[in-house]
């Protein structure tokens, strides 16, 4: 009776381990399916031709994520006087600053523009150098991208930000500002002499979230063929000892030598030679 409970506990705990792993296993599916709908997003916008922006934006909090790295056009002058640093923007392993220019259209409303990344300078607080925009009117093909949230107890310096979190950015500017969404920098017309670097195109990787949800599906397999194995050999073991108690001979034990070969067929050939 006690092996029974016992059994049953085993049976429970590998049902619920199976179940644990189908769980990961949906999660990684999910995740996968999230990195293929981001790729797809990608190659259907990021070399899409640029659309005017009031026309993409008509309202400034306006936001849809099937929006992403759509180009648009816009005709402005920067605002380089409210000019902002975002801090700890890491770029192929290194750390560095993203440089927001806000822009204001001819009706006076302004969009927000990443002009690039700049990596930390000799002096960690600001870069060495902040490459300065085109002067006057300037036409701007821009890639849009949705704000980001804010990072509770982050603080920066003047002049700096550490999350473009588009409402501040906006209560610094003077004027109606988008909200939904800002952009990073294509191109501008006329090209300013020297600018920070541009954003790259995101690679089409998936990441390994296919192979780790069918490792998820396996381990769950592995856990029933492991109970069945543990019960096929706790039968055959009770079998034997009752057919002991009955008064039979107990089996033949097999050793293992070195290397794995069979211990009885060593014996043989020693024999064979007369040891």
């Amino acid at each position: 009776m006690n092996g029974t409970r016992r059994w049953i506990g085993y049976v429970a705990l590998t049902v619920v381990f199976a179940l644990a792993c189908g769980l990961l296993s949906w999660w990684q599916w999910s995740r996968r399916a999230e990195a293929v709908e981001a790729i797809e997003l990608v190659e259907q916008n990021f070399d899409a031709a640029p659309v005017p922006l009031e026309a993409e934006l008509p309202v400034l909090d306006d936001w849809s994520p099937s929006q992403e790295w759509q180009p648009v056009v816009m005709t402005g002058t920067y605002l380089v006087e409210d000019q902002l640093l975002v801090r700890n923007r890491p770029r192929n392993g290194g750390p560095g600053w993203e440089v927001l220019t806000p822009l204001r259209l001819d009706d006076g409303r302004v969009f927000v523009v990443d002009r690039g990344w700049l990596p930390l300078g000799s002096v960690d607080d600001v870069p060495d150098v902040v490459p300065a925009p085109p002067e006057g009117v300037v036409t701007v093909v821009a890639r849009l991208k949705a704000g980001e949230p804010t990072l509770p107890g982050r603080s920066a310096p003047e002049g700096q930000i550490s999350t473009i979190h588009l409402p501040q950015v906006a209560d610094l500017v003077a004027g109606e500002t988008w909200t939904g969404a800002y952009g990073l920098l294509e191109s501008e017309d006329p090209a300013a002499d020297s600018r920070p670097l541009p954003v790259v195109r995101p690679p089409a990787d998936e990441g390994p979230h296919l192979s780790y949800a069918f490792q998820w599906i396996a381990f769950g397999v592995l856990a029933f063929v492991a109970l069945f194995w543990g019960i096929r050999h706790e039968r055959r073991a009770r079998l034997e000892e009752e057919r002991v108690a009955a008064g039979g001979e107990p089996a033949p034990e097999r050793r293992r030598g070195r290397g794995g070969e069979d211990a009885d067929a060593e014996d043989a050939l020693l024999d064979a030679a007369g040891r």
